[in-house]
């Protein structure tokens, strides 16, 4: 198996779809749908799509037919980066490359196109519900991660803990809930479709989060903005958490090497799925520079 060739299948079976919903579009004022589109279609790896497919294969199942669910991953994605670069929340100017949705469209917009990517996501999800008990439990399952049980709580634990003097307790907390939950819900609601290994992905995905979110303190600390196509420093100029706060860089790019090897064990503990391209994830999430 070749890694990239089978992330650009995935990477571009998703563009190609999203392009299509896209195009279909047609919310009034047109401002909101320019927005939608403008933060929807800018790029990025599309991770969770990406893990959303390819675990839907390592199961066993064909991940086409099923990509309202990689949709509605990515808007409630794309939703939490708009907000997120809010000068209420990180106060970032850029985002992959161009100016942040809020610099495009305005800070009252920005919010509002966030509001309707999370409603346009559930819309998604509520259409596939009626596939039976495997689908509705995916839905349920992204609900969580996304909501105040998940990907919000940790967004307002990061939010509490800057500029005070939180531990490593906090800093796994809101690795877990802020990052790791929606790094999770891909892999978990594959395993809700095809019935299987739900604790195991569950599991992986909340490790494969936390060497994400490692990593990307590491890069917020020694990055480039060119490649990260963000502004870079700036965790350390607020005073954020992060790993390389709590544990220095060095002792930070370690615990990555120890997550990375956690999930490799667990992948290994599933032996009847083809975790191959996953275990590329992980490797390719460790070595990244973007």
């Amino acid at each position: 198996m070749n890694f990239w060739t089978e992330y650009e299948r995935y990477l571009a079976h998703f563009e190609g779809y999203l392009q299509k919903k896209c195009a279909e579009m047609a919310f009034r004022p047109e401002i909101l749908t320019e927005s939608m589109r403008y933060s929807l279609l800018s790029g990025g790896k599309r991770v969770r799509p990406v893990l959303f497919f390819s675990a839907l294969e390592a199961l066993g199942c064909d991940y086409h037919g099923k990509e309202n669910f990689a949709v509605a991953l990515e808007s409630i994605h794309t939703y939490s980066l708009i907000h997120d670069d809010l000068p209420a929340m990180d106060n970032d100017d850029f985002r992959r490359g161009r100016p942040s949705n809020h610099k495009k469209f305005g800070e009252a917009n920005a919010i509002l196109a966030g509001d309707a990517l999370l409603s346009y996501a559930f819309d998604l999800l509520l259409g596939e519900c009626g596939r039976g008990t495997g689908f509705l439990r995916a839905a349920q399952a992204l609900s969580r991660a996304a909501g105040a049980d998940g990907m919000v709580a940790g967004q307002s634990a990061d939010l509490l803990y800057t500029g005070e003097n939180g531990g490593e307790a906090e800093l796994l907390w809101i690795y877990r809930n802020k990052t790791g939950r929606l790094i999770a819900a891909p892999l978990i609601m594959a395993a809700c479709i095809a019935g299987k290994y739900e604790e195991e992905a569950e599991a992986f995905g909340l490790e494969l989060g936390k060497l994400f979110q490692i990593t990307d303190d590491i890069l917020d600390a020694t990055g480039e903005s060119e490649k990260l196509g963000k502004t870079v420093g700036k965790d350390a100029a607020e005073q954020k958490l992060t790993a390389v706060k709590v544990y220095s860089l060095s002792g930070a790019q370690d615990k990555a090497e120890k997550s990375a090897a956690r999930c490799r064990d667990i992948l290994g503990s599933m032996e009847l799925a083809d975790t191959a391209f996953l275990s590329g994830i992980v490797n390719y999430v460790l070595k990244r520079d973007r």
